[in-house]
């Protein structure tokens, strides 16, 4: 009676340990996500962070890139847990399939993952020049759900994935490459030389009196152009008071570095506001700022968040 093939350990617990650092991903890059929806201010021991995550590459289509790499986070997640969930002996067919079935696709998530997060090493070292704890997490994370990927399961033949890999490889840098063409030639739609978006609401009576107000008042709004929630504060105040509006430009033309100006007022993030000594981040509702800087005008504010 032929001897049954003894499983290796790193085979059977590598779909265990690939479920939990895909939910370690997910949970982190869901986080993130939730920041940058909101415009809150993310947690970090480093303030490369904020900056990282508020430049142009950390959004892609529109949407934040954290969702994309939650969305990936979770699709390994189910991948690696799928064929364990399948316990009984009755089922040992379905099991088998399962596991067949999503071996490739495994060391298909985990090549590309991988592939991208080196390209966002590289971004963070030679363009943005700014360090993000979670962007250096996440490409670890990546990186070890690739090689668990690769060593952790049973290939009969190693030209398979590796076959698999170079043209996952070469799709994902090519797919990149075309994803951020744009980001260092954008295109303006209000005539700047950036790419920033032109401001299209109104400004009433009310904003105009507190765009004066916060100027006389020595409030400053430091801001990008490209910084979505920092359209959005001036989409608050209108085209015509956020002329007025003491707004201080911390991003270089090209989008990747920060002012002088900015680096020495120690600015991390976007929109944030200096009243009275005190700062407040993210996009501000015009009442809000009015009560911060004892604003005593007319409040009908005709444009809302």
């Amino acid at each position: 009676m032929p001897r049954k093939k003894k499983t290796s350990t790193i085979h059977r617990f590598a779909r265990p340990l690939m479920a939990v650092l895909a939910m370690i991903g997910a949970v982190v890059t869901g986080y993130l996500t939730y920041n940058k929806l909101t415009g809150s201010a993310t947690a970090c021991p480093t303030k490369g962070c904020d900056i990282v995550l508020s430049s142009p590459y950390a959004t892609v289509l529109g949407q934040p890139l954290a969702l994309f790499g939650l969305l990936a986070y979770l699709a390994m997640a189910v991948m690696a847990i799928a064929p364990l969930l399948v316990s009984s002996p009755e089922q040992k067919e379905l099991r088998e399939k399962l596991t067949s079935w999503t071996q490739p696709l495994l060391f298909i998530g985990g090549t590309a993952m991988m592939f991208f997060s080196g390209y966002l090493m590289y971004l963070l070292t030679a363009e943005i020049q700014a360090v993000c704890l979670y962007c250096v997490g996440s490409a670890l994370l990546s990186t070890s759900l690739f090689l668990l990927a690769l060593l952790g399961q049973d290939w009969p033949d190693l030209s398979q994935p590796f076959f698999i890999g170079c043209i996952t490889a070469f799709l994902v840098v090519v797919g990149t490459l075309g994803v951020y063409a744009n980001i260092n030639n954008p295109t303006a739609d209000n005539g700047s030389t950036t790419g920033e978006p032109a401001v299209t609401t109104s400004s009433g009576p009310a904003e105009l009196a507190l765009a004066q107000h916060l100027k006389d008042s020595g409030a400053i709004f430091y801001g990008a152009w490209w910084c979505p929630h920092c359209h959005d504060q001036k989409q608050l105040f209108g085209k015509e008071a956020k002329e007025i509006v003491p707004y201080v430009e911390c991003s270089a033309p090209d989008g990747q570095t920060q002012t002088a100006e900015c680096q020495a007022a120690d600015v991390t993030g976007y929109p944030t506001w200096e009243i009275n000594g005190e700062r407040l981040s993210g996009a501000q509702p015009l009442e809000g700022l009015a009560q911060a800087t004892g604003y005593t005008g007319p409040m009908n504010f005709q444009n809302s968040l």
